[in-house]
């Protein structure tokens, strides 16, 4: 295994992926609506409300087009919850390897 090669599968490592078991998925923030909230369009073809934490709000800005990681409620699957912002570097990133969806694939 070449040098490069082990930074990249390590740079991959190091950017998280949405964990399936728990119900996240992709999805391309269509609109801010105010209010810490988001349109986002998912993976799965549904528009869903999503809320953006204050972990998330502090210390990230959140802009229509960015590819992010959410996690629809339980209770009102038309809701949702972001989980993680990827940087467009690592969105075309993920593009490039074929990671993404071919829904959201517009990066």
């Amino acid at each position: 295994m070449r040098e490069d090669e082990v930074t990249e599968q390590e740079e991959y490592l190091r950017t998280p992926l949405p964990r399936r078991e728990n119900g996240e998925m992709f999805g391309i923030v269509d609109q801010m609506m105010g209010g810490s909230r988001a349109r986002v369009i998912c993976e799965d073809g549904k528009v869903r409300l999503a809320r953006i934490p204050g972990r998330i709000k502090r210390k990230q800005r959140i802009r229509n087009g960015d590819l992010v990681i959410i996690k629809p409620w339980e209770v009102e699957d038309e809701k949702a919850d972001i989980v993680f912002r990827y940087t467009h570097i690592q969105a075309s990133n993920l593009s490039r390897r074929g990671i993404l969806p071919k829904e959201l694939d517009v990066f």
